[in-house]
């Protein structure tokens, strides 16, 4: 009955359903790429180097006369599976601190708690910047960084769900008949607060998709010839004032990226909990 209630608010939600269609045609675009890219992205032919969008390259072609649309189109591939690996990876470790120091309370939730603390000092991105500048710039440490410098937000909320929780009345029976622990986290408490969780990580994904495109462009990301809308951009930065192709597209994309994920976000938070829209 609630996922009816849930999906009845969401579908009401316009923009939401909106969000959903995009995140959806993204979807679709990233695992199709092979065969919705006109041309190999890179594939290199010197001839076509920095040609202006026409029906031959929709989109244009970059500084080695590669389609910047195959370009874009296999660097979704890249965007969403850092999205949903690093985010993945954060909402795992918050969960975990977040519900063992609810549940516990006491000097527990106090260690936890400074180390979120401790973390959140930290500015994010830059920190993110120094452990890549020090590693081998790949797709799988920027996931990896990307997830373990994002989880506090997710601990923090899932830390105040348990706090709550752990006083209930079917935590306390579920407690008087004999249930473990870990019975209880796992079993009684965790899905009752799972809904907040689902909202930071379709945020969070747009969050760490504007990451990963920051940190390709500026050269510390995914290395080419891998296509990587950050990198695309980068080309576009050193030709802005003849090929301006090279930074609408793909700026474009992330644009459409991020806003789809937060307009879906936003959805799942108003139909979770229909009294906060405003």
């Amino acid at each position: 009955m609630r996922q009816r209630e849930f999906w009845k608010h969401l579908k009401r939600n316009r923009m939401a359903v909106t969000g959903l269609v995009l995140v959806l045609g993204l979807f679709v675009v990233s695992i199709f790429a092979p065969w919705l890219a006109p041309y190999d992205p890179d594939s290199i032919d010197l001839q076509q180097v920095l040609m202006p969008p026409s029906q031959a390259h929709f989109m244009g072609t970059d500084t080695l006369g590669r389609d910047v649309l195959s370009r874009i189109i296999y660097g979704s591939r890249v965007s969403l599976k850092v999205g949903f690996v690093a985010v993945g990876l954060a909402t795992l470790i918050g969960l975990f601190v977040g519900a063992v120091a609810g549940y516990y309370g006491g000097w527990v939730d106090q260690v936890l708690m400074r180390l979120v603390d401790l973390m959140l000092c930290f500015p994010a991105f830059f920190l993110i910047l120094a452990v890549i500048a020090v590693l081998e710039p790949s797709i799988w440490n920027i996931m990896a960084v990307i997830g373990l410098t994002s989880w506090m937000g997710v601990a923090r909320l899932v830390r105040a769900e348990f706090l709550s929780l752990r006083e209930r009345e079917f935590v306390t029976a579920a407690r008087a008949l004999g249930a473990s622990d870990t019975r209880l986290i796992l079993r009684h408490m965790l899905p009752n607060a799972l809904a907040p969780v689902m909202v930071s990580a379709t945020l969070g994904v747009a969050g760490a998709i504007l990451t990963e495109s920051a940190l390709s462009f500026l050269g510390l990301g995914v290395q080419p010839p891998t296509p990587s809308w950050g990198n695309i951009l980068t080309a576009g930065k050193d030709n802005i004032e003849i090929a301006w192709w090279l930074s609408v597209f793909p700026g474009l994309a992330i644009l459409i990226t991020v806003m789809s994920y937060n307009l879906l976000g936003e959805g799942i938070r108003e139909a979770i909990d229909p009294r906060l829209k405003g």
